[in-house]
């Protein structure tokens, strides 16, 4: 993708339900109602007037509502920001690229979670504009679903998968949850087998990560919540890519896996340090490069819901703006490129850097290579291995420490 490209990041925050194991800024909001919906998307409005400037001349490449729970918007409310986002970022006349998502429709994803409120508006979300539907099945086990604290059961999970074709999705990813307290290898198994049942375009499947400061992770410290042992949880995580890749779901990174011609458009920016406007409440943009921040910079927004509706009338505050370094910019290209399939570009990296990785990272890339961890070819190319993915975050870690 090209870095003269934007994605749009849409933050909604509210949730029926916060779940014990989520440590994003949500809101907890057993129902939304339409004055506080109408002053979220207006302040989303606001927001994307005051900022669209910043990323003048950029072609859209993505839309992403991301949550939250974001289908507790009506349909009405999502056609709103796509519109405005399109008109923000209108895009070069011509005939599409297929080398460059920029070029072709932008891709615009919702998230939404199996329910009967939310499945009842996904007709009405695909004629706003969304072409990709992501929904957060987690597991098809009851047992499984309450041990996540999710507010949905399997069948719910099933129902909203038929629903989405029904209504017309053509693009449809779901994710997946395994290493939960309690679960066995077998459940994961099924779970993947069961998913496969309903032809994603897209899974995503993670690991449960028990992040500080949640509920999961004071069940965890008090010992009522036992994570399966590591020679599980590795055996669940091998399950995953083995299952998928020989259906035809190939692994592009560490956590998401694709048909060919589905992966993701407006994740892989990410990996890939491509602009994203991020508009709401805790959203993170990444800014474009300018002569000020050759290396790029980061911008958040308030995490609580009162101090981002005070603050987005206003300019940021200094401390919500941070300019990456040289150094800094260099281990994150080594641990993004890492999270994908093909790793890191000696040549893209030299071209930014002034050098391969090799230059900069030659004590850490020897290590981790007699660790059986990356591996580098003629190149200076560099991947992670088989072993590497699976102990992904001590690979990363190097990266982050070595400047």
């Amino acid at each position: 993708m090209s870095d003269e490209s934007i994605g749009v990041y849409l933050h909604v925050p509210f949730c029926e339900r916060v779940c014990p194991y989520c440590d994003f800024p949500v809101v907890a909001a057993r129902s939304l109602t339409a004055d506080r919906e109408r002053a979220y998307v207006d302040a989303l409005l606001l927001e994307l007037a005051r900022r669209a400037d910043d990323f003048a001349g950029l072609r859209l490449a993505s839309i992403y509502f991301g949550g939250g729970t974001p289908a507790l918007l009506r349909p009405d409310s999502v056609a709103r920001l796509v519109e405005a986002v399109r008109a923000a970022f209108p895009r070069p006349c011509g005939k599409p690229a297929a080398h460059d998502p920029a070029e072709g429709p932008p891709e615009v994803t919702l998230e939404a979670n199996p329910s009967t409120l939310e499945r009842g508006r996904l007709p009405g979300f695909l004629e706003a504009g969304v072409n990709r539907l992501s929904l957060g099945i987690q597991s098809f086990d009851d047992a499984v679903l309450k041990r996540l604290g999710r507010a949905h059961r399997a069948g719910e999970g099933r129902a909203s998968l038929r629903a989405a074709r029904e209504a017309g999705f053509s693009n449809l990813s779901l994710d997946l949850i395994v290493a939960v307290p309690g679960q066995e290898l077998a459940q994961v198994e099924a779970d993947l087998d069961e998913a496969l049942s309903f032809a994603p375009e897209h899974v995503s499947a993670y690991a449960l990560t028990v992040e500080p400061g949640t509920p999961y992770a004071r069940g965890v410290s008090h010992g009522t919540l036992v994570l399966p042992d590591e020679d599980l949880a590795v055996e669940m995580l091998e399950a995953i890519p083995a299952r998928l890749g020989a259906a035809g779901i190939h692994a592009y990174e560490i956590s998401s896996h694709a048909r060919p011609g589905f992966e993701a458009v407006h994740n892989r920016r990410y990996w890939e340090r491509l602009p994203v406007l991020g508009l709401g409440m805790g959203a993170w943009s990444v800014e474009a490069r300018s002569a000020a921040a050759p290396h790029g910079a980061r911008q958040r927004n308030p995490a609580t819901l009162p101090e981002y509706l005070d603050s987005v009338g206003r300019p940021p505050s200094p401390e919500a703006v941070e300019h990456l370094d040289e150094a800094t910019a260099r281990g994150e290209a080594m641990f993004l490129g890492l999270r994908t399939r093909r790793g890191v570009s000696a040549q893209r990296f030299a071209a930014e850097f002034g050098g391969p990785p090799r230059r900069f990272y030659a004590d850490e890339l020897t290590r981790l290579a007699e660790a059986g961890l990356v591996q580098e070819d003629e190149n200076g190319d560099v991947r992670l291995s088989h072993r590497g993915r699976l102990l992904s975050d001590t690979v990363f870690e190097a990266f982050v420490r070595a400047d």
